[in-house]
């Protein structure tokens, strides 16, 4: 059994020079579906074009919370044109980031709370960016959760508390990617005090390159690396781990 990279961008500029190269080596490793999240209006032509290209690439669409800026109601509108006129395999990745900026954290949660409402009136999945607002994304996601609403935290960042919030959603699961990899990384000893049915992993390419590659491009391929990881943690074999997190990627994606 293969597994899936529930989180990738392979379509972004850093790919441009060897992408046949890339997905062929993702299919080598076992790899056989990368989910692209999209960005922006920016992003949007690479990615369709990405995934006309590559069988095993399934394109999702939303608005990204960093790009929601003076113009968001313009990209809004965009992602919603797009949602409402072809198939999609997610919202996302959509959410809420307090890192990089707060100024507009108000609209972030507008944007995040519409396009949740857009996934639950098309029974979508969402894919959910959350970096430094846990507690905003919680709060949103309890005001607009209804029973038919699954998806996917990705990137997983958060403790115990948070992980244990995702777990009583049911429907949700936490994205977990070459952070679990890293040396000082507390990701091990919080996600061993839970069942593995509630994960499924990514590799965020080209971002965060487990180790070995840690400081690298990352990229689908690697996810077998966060794979081999979990499955020490568990005790499992590859093939028992790939069975649960498969099963739970098709709880969430179908």
């Amino acid at each position: 059994m293969g597994v899936t990279d529930t989180h990738s961008h392979i379509y972004l500029e850093a790919f441009d020079a060897d992408r046949d190269d890339v997905v062929a080596r993702a299919q080598s490793a076992g790899v056989h579906t990368i989910l692209l999240p999209n960005v922006d209006a920016s992003t949007i032509e690479r990615l369709h074009h990405t995934e006309q290209q590559y069988a095993c690439c399934k394109a999702m669409m939303g608005l990204h919370p960093t790009s929601v800026k003076e113009n968001w109601r313009d990209e809004l509108a965009i992602v919603q044109s797009w949602l409402f006129k072809r198939s999609y395999c997610a919202v996302g990745e959509i959410g809420i980031d307090l890192y990089w900026d707060k100024t507009f954290l108000t609209e972030q949660i507008d944007v995040f709370e519409q396009q949740i409402k857009w996934a639950i009136e098309l029974d979508l999945p969402v894919v959910i960016h959350c970096r430094e607002a846990f507690a905003e994304v919680f709060a949103s996601l309890d005001r607009c959760y209804t029973p038919a609403l699954r998806g996917v935290f990705h990137s997983f960042s958060g403790g115990v508390d948070e992980l244990r919030k995702i777990e009583g959603y049911a429907t949700f699961k936490a994205g977990i990617n070459g952070v679990v990899t890293f040396k000082n990384s507390q990701l091990p000893s919080v996600i061993s005090q839970f069942d593995p049915s509630l994960f499924v992993f990514e590799t965020d390419a080209p971002y965060l390159a487990p180790t070995p590659y840690r400081g690298k491009r990352n990229e689908p391929a690697h996810v077998t690396n966060v794979a081999d990881m979990i499955a020490e943690l568990y005790g499992l074999s590859k093939t028992q781990l790939n069975e649960i997190i498969e099963a739970n990627v098709q709880m969430v994606f179908g």
